[in-house]
């Protein structure tokens, strides 16, 4: 009997949903580590910069899981070595994307999800082998710690401008 009432406890700081429920907003801001768009003969001029936005729109599992959707913009630019000349080569990708979140542990927010956006290259045309602008895809896994209930710290790895990405994120 003490271990089912313990379960049940257990159970039901699970079920609170602080990390993330319907009804929730969220903005991250993060930098990425590693760069999926690059060319031969070329070199980061600024690493990543993402920023994204997400909102709740439907609880799971008695509170512990979430469906969330939004939008993600991310920028980027290298130096690029085309027959003797040095090119700035500039990657802006944006698209809407959704997420699936489970909740393992009080104030840990992990989840899943996927992006269909469009990549926006800018660069002189010197050269056919630089290719343009294109609509992409982009998966990955995340995770949120809230140190706050308002103010987190978080981590996506995955496909889409870099491999993997680390910020905070503010929710309200």
């Amino acid at each position: 009997m003490i271990l089912l009432t313990l379960m049940g406890f257990t159970w039901s700081a699970f079920a609170q949903g602080e990390a993330f429920n319907a009804g929730d907003r969220v903005i991250n801001a993060g930098v990425g580590v590693g760069n999926y768009i690059s060319y031969h003969n070329g070199s980061n001029k600024l690493f990543p910069i993402a920023a994204s936005f997400e909102y709740g729109v439907a609880n799971l599992f008695d509170g512990i899981g979430a469906i969330g959707i939004g939008g993600y913009a991310a920028y980027t630019s290298f130096n690029y070595n085309d027959l003797g000349r040095n090119v700035t080569i500039g990657d802006f990708l944006v698209g809407p994307r959704a997420m699936f979140h489970y909740q393992f542990l009080v104030k840990l927010d992990t989840y899943v999800g996927a992006m269909v956006g469009y990549d926006v290259r800018s660069f002189p045309k010197l050269n056919s082998s630089v290719p343009g602008s294109k609509f992409c895809y982009a998966y990955f896994l995340g995770v949120r710690y809230y140190v706050t209930n308002d103010f987190a710290f978080y981590g996506e790895v995955g496909y889409g401008v870099s491999p993997l990405q680390l910020g905070i994120a503010y929710k309200f």
